[in-house]
């Protein structure tokens, strides 16, 4: 990726640029020393000049009113502040027209932004000060008073908070009083130019040490000094302020996507080159305007143009499908196998790979500005969003009709959640959805929610970063310093221990500090370094074919497979399968293979058992299900069984509810819980057992008759409705 740059072979300032900013993606306005303001035309290349400023008035700064939020009249978008050298800002309209100036600070005004919702203006001077304005231009408070000259000042993505510069210092300050302030020595020289990023919270910070972390690529126009840059709307051209009078352009080229054999490059604005790998064939594909996002996945390249979208085939790039698009200003494409989802400025949109829209998911106080990969994520049914007004809490929403998923509950977390994956693979009802905390703590629930409370289990710490297989239900993760695969996660809900078995860890310093991973596709994970390079990580390919085993109930291949390989984490994960799909047979196997003796024994008394219903529940306690394995039973009938699991468990409360709600087996629950607290030598405290025992004889043989008449009428029951075959359970 680098930067293709564009000037005019004469100025069209006088003096020396000083600031920049952008309208839409095709029209920039300039001011200068030279007094004017210069409107720039990309589509056109025509420039004309708005308005000559007074001569006392030197720009400084200039900031245009954000357009997408919080405005209803169309008009208070057309509005920019212009800050100066003579102490004072300035409204000026689209037209160059000056509503307002208002003295602000002694000496010049160094910097003015407005807030993301427009609601607010801020600026800092050389006279050290911070000052908070109303869109009209009210003063509403001094923030701050510092001893030195601030250069420049950003809002926090939630204009809750103000970023500005004290030297070689940065000071985050929130606008509510008292509130705590965070310093620290950001650079070794004195700090000219800050900004914070509101989609990925990243602060940005450039000074006189001329300090940068990494280059994508270098161009030394014959500009003079840059003074002011700015990015367009669509982040895919950047206009730089220049001392000799020009304004530089430049728009980014060379940007690459991969999937599989395939290579895409932007090779010029309207054009790309698609490679093919395996045979080097070579396709140019060619656009009517200006290429903005684009998307390669699931054999299909999505491409988002200024005013339509692309969707070609890996098939056929010949015959695109074309639609035209509702906004132009695509910021995000998310595939899955099955459809996409494009967000801009107005919304969220799905749509089939044959250009059919299928839904617009929304939600109280939505903004799609600051939505990223990391705060959406989509599946074959599912669209899940982080929300922004309250960081704990993950919309789910259905896929084809953009309802929320299930009862309607979003998803509730403990903490702020940072990132969310949601898997690819299986049935709606398995979907699950992977994120991580602000603690760097991995969690995986499941997307589904009807009234009962879904468990949030941990999963792992110290993670970075997450991905997704997009061929099974594998996940992977950066770990402090260990790249972690979780062959099976759905384990945690089978049985935890042996969570440790199934996964896969290697040394991750190779990638250095802060790395970011890219996709995972198929066997292949791709990571971004901090510099901005691409490593590539290939896993074992076996896990996914055993994925691809279980989920045809191929379970006598799934055993060959793990035979052939050989590796404890394959029978493991196998394990874990077996039970979650209630194959006890090659649960038996793959435990005996992985050493837990006493899993095997207890999965022999299962299949020993004389019902289905009986050995379904204590399939579900084997996995932790105890409230699920007691209901199976209680709709079963089965009362003296679900009396028995809660004696077992020593969940003597409720096995003293369960008999005396059913009128059955009270003697049985006080004649064990006697049992119980001789062996300890303990007398009875509990009040409602003792109120039960009162006056009652224990009669071990009249009990073990009455145990052995259970067993024997569960017995001939299950017998006699093999003929019938039961059509299912209700579970």
């Amino acid at each position: 990726m680098r930067l293709k740059i564009s000037l005019l072979k004469e100025p069209k300032h006088q003096e020396l640029v000083s600031c920049v900013g952008w309208t839409t993606a095709e029209e920039l306005y300039s001011c200068s020393d030279d007094h004017q303001i210069v409107k720039w035309n990309l589509l056109t290349g025509e420039t004309s000049q708005i308005v000559k400023l007074p001569d006392d008035i030197y720009p400084i700064d200039l900031h245009w009113f954000p357009k997408s939020l919080g405005i209803k009249k169309q008009t208070q978008a057309e509005i920019f502040v212009l800050t100066s050298s003579d102490g004072k800002f300035h409204l000026i309209s689209k037209l160059g027209r000056v509503e307002k100036s208002m003295d602000a600070h002694s000496g010049a005004v160094l910097a003015g932004r407005w807030n993301y919702e427009g609601t607010a203006l801020v600026t800092v001077g050389e006279d050290g000060q911070i000052k908070i304005w109303s869109k009209t231009g009210m003063l509403r408070s001094t923030l701050a008073h510092q001893g030195t000259p601030v250069y420049s000042v950003a809002w926090g993505p939630d204009s809750e908070k103000v970023l500005y510069t004290a030297g070689k210092q940065l000071i985050i300050k929130p606008l509510q009083p008292n509130a705590k302030i965070l310093q620290w020595k950001a650079h070794d020289g004195i700090i000219l130019k800050v900004d914070w990023n509101s989609v990925n919270d990243l602060i940005l910070s450039a000074g006189e040490d001329c300090k940068y972390k990494w280059s994508y690529a270098l161009e030394k126009p014959n500009t003079g000094s840059i003074f002011n840059i700015a990015w367009s709307i669509d982040g895919t051209q950047i206009a730089g302020a220049c001392g000799n009078g020009h304004v530089v352009f430049a728009h980014v080229v060379e940007q690459r996507w991969e999937w599989k054999n395939f290579q895409v490059t932007l090779t010029k604005r309207r054009t790309m080159q698609v490679r093919n790998v395996l045979n080097d064939a070579v396709d140019l594909l060619e656009f009517r305007d200006r290429v903005i996002k684009a998307s390669l996945n699931y054999a299909h390249l999505v491409v988002s143009t200024s005013l339509q979208c692309y969707v070609f085939s890996t098939k056929n790039w010949n015959t695109p499908l074309i639609f035209d698009l509702k906004e132009g200003t695509v910021s995000l494409i998310l595939q899955a196998e099955r459809h996409f989802l494009l967000v801009d400025g107005g919304g969220i949109y799905l749509y089939s790979y044959e250009g059919r829209f299928l839904s617009s998911p929304k939600f109280p106080g939505m903004r799609t500005d600051i939505l990223n990969a990391q705060t959406v994520s989509l599946s074959n049914d599912t669209i899940a969003i982080k929300d922004k007004a309250d960081e704990k809490i993950i919309f789910l929403f259905e896929a084809s009709t953009g309802k929320p998923m299930g009862d309607g509950k979003f998803l509730s977390h403990k903490n702020e959640v940072l990132e969310i994956a949601l898997d690819q693979k299986g049935l709606t009802n398995d979907r699950k959805i992977a994120f991580i905390d602000k603690n760097r703590d991995l969690y995986i629930t499941s997307v589904k929610r009807f009234g009962k409370e879904e468990q949030i289990i941990k999963l792992g710490t110290m993670v970075h970063t997450l991905a997704w297989s997009d061929t099974c239900n594998i996940l992977c993760g950066l770990q402090d310093t260990r790249f972690t695969v979780w062959y099976y996660p759905n384990t945690v809900y089978v049985d935890r221990d042996i969570l440790p078995k199934t996964l896969y860890e290697r040394d991750a310093s190779e990638f250095s500090k802060n790395p970011h991973i890219v996709s995972f596709v198929g066997n292949q994970v791709t990571i971004r370094r901090a510099d901005g390079s691409l490593v590539h990580i290939s896993i074992s390919p076996y896990p996914a074919i055993l994925h691809e085993y279980v989920s045809s109930s191929k379970w006598e291949d799934a055993v060959r497979l793990c035979r052939f390989v050989k590796e404890q984490t394959m029978w493991a994960c196998l394990a874990a399968m077996a039970v979650a799909n209630q194959d006890m047979t090659t649960a038996e196997i793959a435990y005996a293979a992985i050493g837990e003796i006493d899993k095997v024994q207890y999965i022999n008394s299962i299949k020993n058992l004389p019902s289905k219903e009986s050995k379904m529940a204590h399939i579900l306690m084997f996995s932790g299900n105890i409230q699920e394995a007691e209901i199976v039973l209680l709709q079963a009938g089965l009362v003296y069984q679900a009396i028995q699991i809660n004696i077992n468990l020593y969940n003597w409360e409720r096995a003293l509810e369960l008999a005396v709600k059913y009128k059955t087996h009270v003697d049985t629950v006080l004649a064990y819980r006697q049992k119980f607290l001789e062996t300890f030598g303990k007398q009875e405290t509990n009040k409602r057992y003792l109120q039960y025992a009162e006056g009652l004889q224990i009669d071990w043989e009249k009990i073990k008759a009455k145990i052995e008449m259970e067993i024997t009428k569960e017995r001939e029951r299950s017998s006699g409705s093999q003929p019938t075959k039961s059509t299912g359970l209700k579970h």
